[in-house]
């Protein structure tokens, strides 16, 4: 990875009150278990062009403890990731799990994660993915992550996301 950036770490409140949040909140046509399924795999968001590679580097089954590494856009910055909460309950069609950036290659990000939960809906599933980031107020990159180009990466990577579940073979 080169030179490593260590960021600071957070628990789940973080997802409320980041100073710069996203959040993607869309129904996709199929089941919970199949929504998680893709989520959870090796090599996931492969349908999403802001990002290059994910690839676990713990071996499964995958939970709390699990970590990845993400290449994101061309290649230029790369993310270590750690799961820190990750709960099932596929009975009821309920997962919820997040993970914090642990280091990254480029400078300036003080906090990083993701929180991921899908629950059923009355067609398909309910997707809530929150992006959240603390920069220091010193930072070039505030800008780039919490700009207008930050707004199109997240629409691009939502437009991606539902493109990709509604042509699923199981999509109903």
């Amino acid at each position: 990875m080169g030179r490593s950036y260590s960021l600071e770490t957070f628990d789940l409140d973080f997802f409320d009150d980041a100073p710069v949040r996203h959040v993607i909140d869309v129904r996709l046509p199929v089941t919970p278990q199949r929504a998680w399924a893709e989520f959870t795999r090796q090599n996931t968001l492969d349908w999403c062009r802001a990002i290059k590679k994910i690839e676990f580097t713990s071996p499964p089954p995958y939970g709390a403890g699990a970590t990845r590494k993400a290449v994101l856009g061309p290649g230029y910055v790369t993310l270590e990731e750690d799961f820190f909460h990750w709960t099932e309950e596929p009975e009821a069609g309920k997962y919820h799990n997040a993970f914090r950036v642990k280091s990254a290659n480029v400078p300036g990000i003080r906090r990083f994660g993701e929180a991921t939960q899908i629950d059923p809906a009355e067609v398909g599933c309910r997707l809530r993915w929150t992006f959240a980031l603390e920069l220091p107020t010193t930072s070039k990159a505030v800008t780039a992550f919490s700009g207008p180009a930050s707004s199109t990466v997240y629409k691009t990577i939502e437009a991606d996301t539902l493109k990709y579940f509604a042509h699923l073979p199981s999509a109903t």
